[in-house]
């Protein structure tokens, strides 16, 4: 097998300014990881969550930390606009665990609704809250977020971490390029997503031009319960 070669600046004690390092293809070579066997655990998980999925007709999927706590306000937004969108014949899915995902499962529950957890198994075990009426747990990353993107008619963002943005983005990206068909997408509580807006409006659209105006209009930014409720009825077609 041929040395794979890179020049490696800038120089230290050890290497002259430009001197080419060889890299040894048997210690970096991943491939060695790769189990084609795998195939079928994820084609299994893809076809139990359609299989799930495929139930409900009418859903609203929402995303948010699992780090939110019952006594936070945000928990207590999350019980009461998922009660509502129950009420309204909405099936609320999440990521099942625990933060907001536990507050939606339990507002959807309480209100006699339907409560779909999509949860993921982590190193450090990541429960399913008890307010499920249906769940599955994946493997995968890419497989949960493949169902979590074709889930539902509006996806609402709570405050989060990495995982709700990569969701966030994603979400947006799909829609964006049109991978998904246009779907609301709803950014709940202003004083968190300002500063991502603000990002969007001043960095990548004004100072880099990396997305257009009209990508500004993919989401909507809610402050309260009614006013998210509002706009979902509203822009789903019930």
């Amino acid at each position: 097998m041929d040395k794979k070669y890179r020049i490696i600046n800038p120089p230290n004690e050890h290497r002259m300014e430009g001197e080419l390092r060889v890299c040894d293809p048997e210690k970096t070579d991943h491939t060695k990881d790769i189990e084609s066997w795998r195939i079928f655990k994820i084609m299994a998980e893809f076809v139990e969550g359609f299989e799930v999925l495929r139930k409900y007709s009418l859903a609203a999927t929402f995303f948010g930390s699992a780090r939110t706590k019952p006594d936070d306000q945000i928990y207590k937004d999350a019980v009461e606009l998922s009660a509502k969108l129950a009420k309204s014949g909405f099936a609320i899915v999440s990521g099942g665990a625990s933060g907001v995902m536990e507050a939606v499962s339990k507002g959807a529950f309480e209100a006699g609704g339907q409560s779909v957890g999509l949860n993921i198994q982590l190193p450090m075990e990541q429960q399913i809250n008890p307010y499920l009426t249906k769940g599955m747990t994946f493997n995968y990353f890419f497989t949960r977020k493949v169902m979590l993107s074709f889930a539902s008619e509006v996806y609402i963002f709570f405050p989060g971490g990495y995982g709700t943005l990569d969701e966030c983005l994603e979400i947006l990206t799909l829609v964006q390029t049109r991978k998904i068909k246009r779907v609301p997408i709803i950014l709940y509580n202003k004083d968190f997503w300002g500063p991502f807006i603000d990002l969007f409006e001043k960095h990548l659209l004004e100072k880099y031009q990396t997305i257009g105006k009209d990508d500004l209009k993919l989401f909507q930014v809610v402050d309260s319960v009614d006013e998210a409720y509002d706009v979902i009825l509203e822009s789903v077609n019930c």
